[in-house]
């Protein structure tokens, strides 16, 4: 069994930051410290609340002024990295809004050990003209993880951060950090940069359509960044950006069987299933090929997700597919029993579908 992500945070590592910041501040209590974190409440807490709560304890134990402590983090962070050193950052957000010059500097550092993702956010928040344009410097700065930072601080809808709804109403001071970064040689940077157009196309789909337009086949990182970053649009079958990709309207295409290995599952089970894609009239072509499911919400209700098969070229007029899905328990996705279904998509047009009970 895996073991969770906030069981990182264990007497071992706990006793390392006491250790590392015992090193950089002689007088810090380490002992005080490790007490402190393993309070009554440690067992309750959940991965982001133990984050905070470490921060917290740091905030306790240093007990000195934010322009002291955030100058004995920055010189401990090295030793840490990975999600469990959010809280280094995260130090920076809750305690020093007031110190503008000394937070940028120490997240500027910090971010190459964790990610300063997250705390950058409550910035944007209180002055967004000035942190974007601290943004935008970091767009064009050395440090690859810098660079990132630009882009994944700025998301409109950053997972398991704080929204910013001023950029999901107007993403365009956003535009100006990803004209810097369309290019970037770093595959982390890039694929932040797609992450962030991805985030602007579910509120603000014709800026990332204009945006793909005009910078399609400048660079092949640039057109990566484009389909990526479009990957939600083209699962909407959204026309513009399929016919951008090349994919029009398989009128010519028909499903002529979609086999299900199973009438019937149970929750754990896995669903096997197989179709026959045909062409009407010449060759395949140019398809998409994806296979949505069907499942049952608590309330009874359908809802879609998609999953692709393959797309590009396809010859000949005749090609045969199997693909299986797991309907195990999982932490992002719930089953509940109920009829399901299974439905074959061609260039975003669903062409066949057939249900299956869950049990």
């Amino acid at each position: 069994m895996s073991q969770a992500l906030k069981d990182a945070y264990d007497q071992t590592y706990i006793d390392r930051v006491a250790q590392a910041c015992s090193k950089a501040h002689p007088s810090f209590p380490a002992e005080r410290f490790v007490q402190s974190v393993f309070d009554d409440q440690w067992q309750a807490r959940e991965l982001k609340s133990r984050s905070q709560h470490i921060r917290h304890c740091l905030h306790q134990a240093l007990d000195m002024p934010y322009e002291k402590a955030i100058t004995v983090l920055m010189e401990v962070a090295p030793e840490f990295g990975g999600y469990e050193a959010l809280f280094f950052p995260d130090f920076v957000e809750a305690y020093g809004q007031q110190h503008w010059d000394l937070s940028m500097e120490a997240m500027q550092w910090l971010t190459r050990f964790s990610s300063a993702e997250f705390a950058v956010r409550p910035f944007i928040q209180n002055d967004p003209i000035k942190m974007m344009a601290q943004m935008q410097a970091w767009s064009e700065h050395e440090n690859d993880h810098v660079r990132r930072l630009a882009s994944e601080g700025s998301r409109p809808r950053l997972p398991w951060g704080q929204a910013l709804p001023i950029f999901k109403k107007d993403p365009s001071p956003i535009l100006p950090i990803l004209e810097n970064l369309k290019q970037d040689d770093s595959d982390y940077v890039r694929r932040s940069v797609a992450n962030n157009l991805n985030d602007i196309a579910k509120d603000n789909a014709e800026v990332t359509i204009d945006w793909a337009r005009r910078n399609r086949s400048q660079h092949p990182h640039t057109d990566w960044i484009i389909k990526h970053g479009c990957r939600t649009l083209l699962k909407q079958a959204h026309p513009e950006v399929l016919a951008l990709f090349g994919y029009h309207p398989a009128d010519e295409i028909e499903v002529s069987t979609l086999w299900l290995g199973q009438a019937s599952i149970r929750i754990g089970d896995t669903l096997s299933f197989e179709f026959t894609l045909n062409a009407c009239k010449g060759q395949l072509g140019r398809l998409r090929i994806e296979y949505g499911i069907d499942y049952v919400k608590a309330n009874g209700q359908l809802s879609r997700k998609i999953f692709k098969i393959s797309e590009g070229e396809f010859d000949g007029r005749e090609r045969l597919f199997g693909r299986s899905q797991s309907f195990r328990q999982m932490t992002t996705r719930k089953h509940y029993p109920g009829v399901h279904g299974v439905a074959v998509l061609i260039n975003g047009e669903e062409k066949a579908r057939a249900t299956f009970e869950l049990k």
